[in-house]
Formats: C-alpha cells, sequence, structure tokens
C-alpha cells in the first residue's frame, strides 16, 4: 500500500449475499453487510499480488478475516468513510489482527474519539478504539496492488465524510451471486460497463443521500458534496454505498430526489 499526497501537510465463510466482482479478472471486491445495521464493509483485493485494502469494517471482524484468508488477501490498509460507530466499530480488532495502517480524514477524528457517546445513541456497549495512522485528505491516492482509490472529500453527513474513487479500464464481469446493477439512466446514459466505481460511505445513497441531523451533519454542505464532487463523475460510474444496494451515477443524477431540481 502506498498513499500519496497532493501536496505535503467464527467461521461464517462466505455467503451468498456478499457481492463478489472481478474486474478485469484480477481486482477482486467483496462487500460485506456488517452489525446491526448492516454497513456495507468492501474488501478490495488484486488477484495477482494478493495486497488488498479494507474499507469501513464495522464490525464482525471475525468474518472480514475469514474472508481476507479465504482469498489468501493481505490487508495494506484500512481506510474509514467517515467514523460513525456502524462504519469504525472494528477499526482496532482489524488493525490489532492485520498491523494494517489505519487512514481518516482529520475531521472526524473527533467524533471517533467519541465513540460512548454513539455507542449511547445505539444503546450497546462501546467498541474499542485504535490510534489512526495517516490522514486520508482531499487529492490523497492509496494504493495496493495495481489499483488506487482517489480521496473526495465530501463532508455534510460528518465534517470528515470521503468518497473513494476507483478508476478502472475494463468493463465489469460479475459472478453469478452479485446482483444486478441498477440501471444507467434513462435514454442509455453512460457506457457498456463502468468507466470507475465509487465507494460513497454515507454521503449518496441509491435513491437517498445520508442524514445530516447527528452530530456535525449539514445539509447545505452534503449538497455541495454532492453535486460539486460526486456528480462530477461519469454517469457510468459504479455506486457502492454504505448501506443498502449498487447504483449509478447516472441513475441517481436521472432519479434521486434529493438531486432533481437542483
Amino acid at each position: 500500500m502506498a498513499l500519496q499526497r497532493r501536496s505535503a501537510p467464527g467461521n461464517r465463510g462466505i455467503p451468498p449475499n456478499a457481492i463478489l466482482t472481478l474486474v478485469p479478472q484480477r481486482l477482486i471486491h467483496e462487500v460485506l453487510p456488517v452489525g446491526m445495521l448492516q454497513c456495507n464493509c468492501s474488501i478490495l483485493g488484486d488477484r495477482e499480488t494478493h495486497d488488498a485494502i479494507v474499507v469501513d469494517p464495522g464490525d464482525e471482524v471475525d468474518w472480514i478475516l475469514e474472508t481476507l484468508r479465504s482469498r489468501d488477501l493481505h490487508v495494506r490498509a484500512i481506510l474509514s468513510t467517515h467514523a460513525h460507530i456502524d462504519h469504525v466499530g472494528g477499526l482496532a480488532l482489524l488493525h490489532d489482527a492485520t498491523g494494517a495502517p489505519v487512514l481518516m480524514h482529520p475531521d472526524d477524528f473527533p467524533l471517533y474519539q467519541r465513540m460512548e457517546m454513539q455507542a449511547n445513541w445505539l444503546r450497546v456497549p462501546p467498541p474499542p478504539i485504535t490510534t489512526v495512522d495517516s490522514e486520508l485528505n482531499e487529492g490523497d491516492t492509496v494504493r495496493w496492488g495495481g489499483y488506487e482509490a482517489r480521496v473526495l472529500h465530501t463532508p455534510g453527513h460528518t465534517p470528515g465524510s470521503v468518497s473513494l474513487y476507483i478508476p478502472l479500464d475494463q468493463a465489469v464481469s460479475k459472478s453469478p451471486e452479485a446482483p444486478e446493477a441498477r440501471p444507467e439512466g434513462p435514454k442509455g446514459r453512460g457506457a457498456p460497463g463502468y468507466s470507475g466505481w465509487l465507494l460513497a460511505g454515507d454521503t449518496l445513497f441509491a435513491g437517498s443521500i445520508g442524514r445530516t441531523d447527528l452530530w456535525g451533519g449539514d445539509l447545505r454542505t452534503i449538497l455541495s458534496s454532492l453535486h460539486e464532487k460526486l456528480l462530477q463523475l461519469p454517469d457510468s460510474t459504479r455506486v457502492y454505498p454504505g448501506h443498502g444496494p449498487v447504483t449509478s451515477i447516472g441513475e441517481e443524477r436521472a432519479t434521486n430526489p434529493f438531486l432533481l431540481g437542483r
């Protein structure tokens, strides 16, 4: 794993509902819905080098580790799209098990430090926290094997929310158990396959956007992030939200009620 900055500053196995995608027969992507709020934890690996990153390990770390072992993947970095408990509850345990560095936007450090407060919201025991080893800032690039994720700072759901854009060279081929992507918008918007993937955290969902009524949320800010950052991506960008089903930028541009008419 290499982080580049624009400027200096029990065995559960692989269940049928896990999303498995190969692009192009080398990039492994598994999405594990973990925890009571079913956060979409992403494992992205390079089939040739066996390097991987894990994004948003919110819970069920044993499942995440078993999935990594089953694919013979070695974690080079653990990334958080934001510091809500359902996305970061497993950070400390996964870091302890793999030794991989933890990366997060600095604007969410205060939220991460308030894990006991967040646990009280859900009436659950607070998970352990760990040291954040490196910052994720706008313009940074995280690399593993032959792939990279480009960091977009997309505040609004939380002050330090980020989205991760993964450019792709070729079209997507899906395993039989993967669900179909939603259509790419009316009148054939977008190219066949996908120009890239976006791990959107809780900024953009299929048919909705992230809530802004929690600590640090702001509606005007999230709408700015959506229009100035995410809607600047190609319509053919496949979107993996932090919860719920896969969508695309074109589909959300054309049908998302929070984005229409703005």
